[in-house]
C-alpha cells in the first residue's frame, strides 16, 4: 500500500538574540540538522527564521526548542497594530527603552570623554580619581553591558561565537585590568574608559542600525498597513454589518464608501467611482472603475459609493500575494550571501586567535616590535602611534582593540539590507519578485523574448474588416464566429463578440466544442460544424486561402464550414490590435541596457512584421506556439545566453518556465503569473528595464557593502594589532562600520523607474 507523505509545513519564526552575521550562519545550521527540518533561512535584517519542516517527524515546538538551545529565543507575532511610521506597539516599547539605556551610558561615559581631551589638551586637572571612574563605569560594565555577557552566554552555551563575545572579552579585559592597577599600584594607565566608550558606541551604533534596517525593511510594513481590519458588509436580509476582513467570505457583497480602502479582491456589482490603486500597482493616475470591474484590496476607493462582490479573501487576495512575494524575497539569499555566512561562522574564532597572537608578540617581542613599527611609519611617511610605557599593558591595548574593531555585523547585513530595500523599491513600483534566485539572475538577462499580444499590444484587438467569401452575409458570418467563441477569454474572441453585440446580433448555442492550441477552434453551431482560425488550422484543413489584395493592417483570422464534400472557406476578419504606447520606449531603454529584444508571436507574419518594425526589433519570430517560444529560449540559452520571457496568456507558460527569468504582465492570466518568477502589477512594458534595473542597482549595493565589510576588517585588525588604533576608536570603527553598510543600503529606498523618459542608465 503507497504511503502518503505528509505536506511540508511552512514556520515563520521572530527570532531574538542574534548580534551578527555568525549567529544567524549558527542558527541555520543546527535547524537545518535538526529532525523532520526541510529547509530553513535565518535573515538577520529580518530576524526572522523561515523554517520548512516534515509534520510527520517534528513539530512547532521541537524547532522553538531547537532555537532555544542554539542560545536564542523566539519572539511573539501577534502584535500587529502599527503607527503611521508603520512601527508596533513593542517595537515602540523597545525603542524607548533602548534610547534611556543609551542616554544613561551616554551621561556616564560623558566623564570619560571629557578626561580624553584633557590627555590630548594636555590639562591634567580633568583627570577623575580612580574611584570617581570605577564608581561610573561599573553601572555601564555589568548593568548596561550586561545584554553583551548574556548574549556571549548564550553563544557559547549554545556552541558558538558572536559579537558579544568580542565585546565581553574586550571590555572585561581593559575593565580587569584597570581594577588590578588599582588594587596593585603600577606604572599602567587605567582603561574604564576604553570599556565605558566602547559598550556606550557599541549601543549607539546597534540602535543606529536598528532604525535604519526598519526603514529598509519599510515595504513589508507599508504593504501590510494596506489591509483593513474590518469591513463593511450588505447583508442578503438588508442592512448593513460590520465584519472583521478575515471572517469574509467568496460571495459576500462589502460596501465601499468615499475614501475607504478596497477591503477584498472582487468584481463591482454595483456603483462606479475613481480609485487610486498607487499601493497596489505603482500607477499614480486615477483609475475609473464601474459595474463589472474588478477591483483590488488595498485600493482606495476616490469618490464613489459602490458594492462589491468577494471573489478573493485571505491569503488568495492580490495583496496577500503582492506580501507573499516580497517577504520571499528578502527572505531568501544569494550565493554570494552563502559564501559570507561560512566566512562568518570562522570569524570570531579567528578574530580571537589574532588577539591572543597579538598579546603574545607584544609580550614577547614588544621592543623589537615598537622599533620595527617606527621605522616603517617612517619609510610610509606618516606618524607612528603613541605606546604605552609598559609592555604588558601595550599588548593588552593591542589585544583588546583587535577584538573590538572585528566587524562581523557588516558582514552579516551587507547582504541581506540591500535585498530587503531593493526588492521592497522595486515592489512599491510595482514590480513583484518571487524570490532572491530571480533577483540575481535578472541582473545577467542578455535576451528578453516577447510574447505580442497584451504585452506590447493593448492585448484590446478589434475587427477592422470583415469580408465574405461565400453567399453567407457579412452579419452572419459575424454571428456563426462569434457564437463559436461565445466561452473563450482568448482576447480575439472579445472582439468578436463585442462586434455581434453592437450590431445587436443573437449568439446560438455551440456543441461539441473543440480547441487547437495556437490554430483555433471548432463546434457544431445549429447542426452544422464550423471552424474559425489562423491560416495553420486552415492548412490542416486542407482548405486554400485566398492571396490578399488589399493592404495588410493587422491579423488574418478565417472562418470555415465542414460540409458533405469538403471543407469550405466562409469568411476572413482582419484583427488590429494597436500598439501599447509605452512599448517603443521599453524597447529603446533594453537597448540601452544592453539587453536584445526578440519578438515571437503565434500571428501571422505580416502582423508579427508590422509591430515588429514600428517597434524596431531586429529579431522576430512568427506563427509560434507554446512549444516554439520554449524551444526559441532554449536555442538562445545553450548558446550561452541569459534569456528573460515577458508574457500574458496560458500560451506563454512553457516559455515562461523555460527561461531564466519569466515576466508575467499583471493584466494577464493566472497560470502565467503564477509560473512567472516575476509578476509586473501594471500592464507596462518599460518596467521590464526597469526590473532588470533593480536587480543591477540592488547586486551593485550588495558588492559596494562587501567591500566596506571586508575593507574594515582587512584594515583594522592589522592597524589594531601594531598599535594604530586605541580600543576606544576601534570601538568606534566598529559600531561606525555596521551603520554605513545599512545606511548604503537605506539609499536604494530612493529608487523610482524613470518611466517618463526613453533612458535608463
Amino acid at each position: 500500500m503507497a504511503v502518503q507523505l505528509a505536506e511540508p509545513e511552512r514556520l515563520d519564526l521572530a527570532i531574538e538574540g542574534m548580534t551578527c552575521s555568525a549567529c544567524s550562519a549558527r542558527l541555520e545550521q543546527a535547524l537545518i540538522n535538526s529532525t523532520g527540518v526541510l529547509e530553513a533561512t535565518v535573515n538577520l535584517a529580518l530576524e526572522r527564521a523561515m523554517i520548512r519542516i516534515d509534520p510527520a517527524q517534528t513539530d512547532r515546538d521541537s524547532v522553538v526548542d531547537a532555537v532555544r538551545r542554539c542560545g536564542f529565543d523566539v519572539g511573539m507575532q501577534t502584535d500587529t497594530s502599527s503607527d503611521a511610521d508603520g512601527q508596533t506597539e513593542s517595537e515602540r516599547g523597545q525603542m524607548i527603552r533602548e534610547r534611556r539605556a543609551i542616554s544613561l551610558a551616554a551621561i556616564l561615559t560623558a566623564p570619560f570623554i571629557v578626561q580624553m581631551a584633557g590627555m590630548f589638551a594636555d590639562a591634567p586637572y580633568l583627570h577623575l580619581p580612580p574611584w570617581v571612574q570605577l564608581a561610573l563605569v561599573i553601572p555601564v560594565q555589568f548593568a548596561l553591558g550586561s545584554r553583551f555577557y548574556r548574549g556571549a552566554f548564550n553563544a557559547l552555551r549554545g556552541g558558538g561565537a558572536n559579537m558579544d563575545v568580542l565585546v565581553a572579552m574586550g571590555t572585561t579585559a581593559a575593565f580587569a585590568y584597570s581594577v588590578y592597577q588599582m588594587v596593585v599600584p603600577g606604572t599602567g594607565h587605567l582603561y574604564f574608559e576604553a570599556s565605558a566608550v566602547i559598550i556606550t558606541l557599541v549601543m549607539v551604533g546597534k540602535h543606529i542600525e536598528a532604525r535604519a534596517k526598519r526603514g529598509a525593511s519599510a515595504a513589508i510594513r507599508a504593504l501590510l498597513a494596506l489591509r483593513p481590519d474590518t469591513a463593511l458588509v450588505r447583508l442578503s436580509a438588508g442592512g448593513l454589518v460590520e465584519r472583521p476582513v478575515r471572517d469574509l467570505k467568496v460571495g459576500d457583497t462589502v460596501v465601499c464608501r468615499p475614501g475607504d480602502r478596497v477591503a477584498v479582491d472582487g468584481i463591482i456589482a454595483c456603483g462606479e467611482a475613481e480609485m487610486d490603486e498607487s499601493p497596489i500597482t505603482g500607477e499614480s493616475d486615477l483609475v475609473p472603475k464601474m459595474t463589472g470591474d474588478p477591483v483590488a484590496a488595498g485600493s482606495i476607493n476616490i469618490d464613489g459609493f459602490i458594492d462589491i462582490e468577494t471573489r478573493a479573501v485571505g491569503e488568495n487576495s492580490t495583496l496577500a500575494k503582492m506580501i507573499r512575494s516580497v517577504e520571499n524575497a528578502q527572505a531568501s539569499k544569494p550565493a554570494v550571501q552563502r559564501l559570507v555566512d561560512r566566512i562568518s561562522a570562522v570569524f570570531i574564532p579567528v578574530v580571537v586567535s589574532i588577539s591572543a597572537v597579538t598579546f603574545a608578540g607584544w609580550y614577547l617581542a614588544g621592543e623589537h616590535l615598537q622599533r620595527a613599527i617606527v621605522h616603517l611609519a617612517d619609510l610610509a611617511g606618516f606618524a607612528p602611534p603613541s605606546f604605552a610605557g609598559d609592555i604588558v599593558e601595550q599588548a593588552l591595548i593591542s589585544a583588546v582593540a583587535v577584538l573590538v574593531i572585528a566587524c562581523p555585523c557588516a558582514l552579516g547585513l551587507a547582504t541581506p539590507t540591500a535585498i530587503m530595500t531593493g526588492s521592497g523599491a522595486a515592489a512599491r513600483a510595482g514590480i513583484l519578485i518571487k524570490d532572491i534566485a530571480t533577483l540575481e539572475r535578472a541582473h545577467d538577462l542578455s535576451h528578453v523574448v516577447f510574447d505580442k499580444t497584451g504585452t506590447l499590444t493593448e492585448g484590446k484587438p478589434a475587427i477592422a474588416e470583415i469580408e465574405s467569401l461565400s453567399e453567407l452575409e457579412e452579419n452572419e458570418v459575424l454571428r456563426v464566429a462569434a457564437t463559436l467563441q461565445r466561452g473563450s477569454e482568448h482576447p480575439i474572441a472579445e472582439a468578436f463578440r463585442t462586434a455581434a453585440t453592437n450590431r445587436g446580433l443573437a449568439l446560438s448555442t455551440v456543441e461539441h466544442f473543440k480547441s487547437a492550441v495556437a490554430r483555433g477552434i471548432e463546434g457544431d453551431i445549429d447542426g452544422a460544424r464550423y471552424f474559425i482560425g489562423n491560416d495553420r488550422l486552415f492548412r490542416d484543413k486542407g482548405v486554400d486561402l485566398p492571396r490578399r489584395t488589399s493592404s495588410h493592417r493587422g491579423t488574418d483570422v478565417y472562418l470555415g464550414a465542414r460540409l458533405d464534400d469538403g471543407n469550405a472557406l466562409l469568411a476572413r476578419f482582419e484583427i488590429v490590435d494597436a500598439v501599447r504606447a509605452e512599448a517603443k520606449a521599453a524597447i529603446r531603454q533594453l537597448e540601452r541596457l544592453g539587453v536584445m529584444p526578440l519578438l515571437v508571436s503565434g500571428d501571422a507574419a505580416a502582423a508579427t512584421e508590422r509591430i515588429a518594425k514600428e517597434l524596431g526589433i531586429g529579431d522576430r519570430h512568427a506563427e509560434a506556439g507554446p512549444e516554439d517560444k520554449a524551444a526559441i529560449i532554449q536555442r538562445l540559452t545553450a548558446k550561452g545566453a541569459c534569456v528573460g520571457m515577458v508574457g500574458d496568456g496560458i500560451n506563454d507558460a512553457p516559455a515562461l518556465a523555460q527561461a531564466a527569468v519569466g515576466i508575467a504582465m499583471g493584466s494577464g492570466t493566472d497560470v502565467a503569473m503564477e509560473t512567472a518568477a516575476m509578476t509586473l502589477m501594471r500592464p507596462d512594458p518599460r518596467l521590464v528595464p526597469a526590473a532588470i534595473e533593480a536587480s543591477r542597482k540592488t547586486f551593485r549595493k550588495i558588492k559596494q557593502n562587501l567591500f566596506w565589510a571586508f575593507l574594515y576588517n582587512v584594515i583594522g585588525l592589522p592597524l589594531a594589532a601594531l598599535g594604530f588604533l586605541s580600543p576606544s576608536l576601534a570601538g568606534a570603527a566598529m559600531a561606525f562600520s555596521s551603520v554605513s553598510v545599512v545606511t548604503n543600503s537605506f539609499l536604494l529606498r530612493s529608487w523610482q523607474p524613470k518611466l517618463n523618459t526613453p533612458e535608463i542608465k
